[in-house]
C-alpha cells in the first residue's frame, strides 16, 4: 500500500482507478511511479527468467551431454577382439645346434619342411600360421579337432623323412595343442590360450605332441592316436598345474 499526501490512504486501489487520478494530480504522479516501478521489474526479470531457463537446461542436458560423449569415445577406441581358438605351438629341437655343424643345409633343410610339409597341412586342415618365431610357428585353428589331426600328419610324415637322416642331421619338431579364449591382433594372437600352447610344446618329445586336457576331452575318438595320460604337470611360469596328453613319435 502506497501512502497518500495530506492524509490521502486510497493504497493499491489507486493503480486500478483511472477516474481517481483526474481528481487529484498525487494520485496521477503516484500512477506513473508505479509504472516506471513495473519497467525496472521487467527489465530485471527477463534476464534473470533467461538464466533460470538456462540454468534449467544445463541441469537437464548435461548427463546426456556427458553420456553421449562417453559413447563417441568408446566408439573411438574399440574393445580387444577375443574368440576361441586352437593353437598350435612348434619348434625345432635343438636347432642352435644344428646350425652350429651345418648353417646353411639346416636352414634350407627347414625352408623345406615348411613349404612342403608343415602349410601345405595348415592349409589343408583349415588353419593359419600367425606368426615364424625364428625356427618355429604359432597357428591358429578353428577347430581343435583339426589342430591335432595337423600335428599327427607332420610328425609322421616328418618322421619318415628324419629317418633316411643321421642323428646329426635331423629336424624334428615340439608340438604343443590347446584350446582357449584369445587376444586377436592384426598379426599376431595373445593370452593365456597361447602361454599354455607354448608351454606344452616344451613338454614334448622330438617328434612327438603334447595337448592339453581341454584339448584331449575334445579330440578323444576323433583322432587316430592314442595319448597318453601324463597328468598334472607344472609350466614354466603359469601358476595352476596343467593336466597334460602325449604323442610319442613310436606312436
Amino acid at each position: 500500500m502506497f501512502q497518500g499526501p495530506a492524509g490521502h490512504t486510497d493504497g493499491a486501489l489507486l493503480f486500478f482507478c483511472p477516474i481517481c487520478d483526474r481528481r487529484d494530480p498525487a494520485i496521477k504522479g503516484r500512477r506513473v511511479m508505479l509504472e516506471d516501478l513495473w519497467a525496472e521489474i521487467g527489465r530485471a526479470w527477463v534476464p534473470g527468467a533467461l538464466a533460470g531457463v538456462a540454468s534449467i537446461l544445463v541441469q537437464v542436458l548435461a548427463p546426456k551431454a556427458a553420456r553421449l560423449f562417453r559413447h563417441l569415445r568408446t566408439a573411438e577406441q574399440p574393445g580387444l577382439e577375443r574368440r576361441l581358438a586352437a593353437i598350435l605351438a612348434a619348434d625345432v629341437v635343438g636347432y642352435a645346434r644344428l646350425t652350429s655343424a651345418d648353417e646353411e643345409g639346416t636352414h634350407f633343410r627347414l625352408l623345406a619342411y615348411r613349404s612342403e610339409v608343415i602349410e601345405p597341412k595348415i592349409r589343408h586342415y583349415r588353419g593359419r600360421v600367425v606368426k615364424h618365431t625364428g625356427d618355429g610357428v604359432l597357428v591358429e585353428f578353428g577347430s581343435v579337432v583339426n589342430a591335432v589331426r595337423c600335428a599327427v600328419d607332420v610328425q609322421t610324415i616328418l618322421g619318415a623323412r628324419n629317418s633316411a637322416l643321421p642323428q646329426n642331421r635331423r629336424i624334428e619338431f615340439r608340438i604343443g595343442v590347446n584350446v582357449g579364449d584369445v587376444i586377436v591382433a592384426p598379426d599376431d594372437i595373445y593370452g593365456h590360450g597361447v602361454n599354455i600352447a607354448a608351454r606344452l610344446e616344451s613338454l614334448a618329445s622330438p617328434g612327438g605332441i603334447c595337448i592339453s586336457a581341454e584339448a584331449w576331452r575334445q579330440v578323444r575318438g576323433a583322432v587316430a592316436a592314442e595319448f597318453a595320460d601324463l597328468g598334472e604337470q607344472r609350466l614354466k611360469n603359469i601358476a595352476d598345474p596343467a593336466h597334460v596328453f602325449a604323442l610319442s613319435p613310436a606312436a
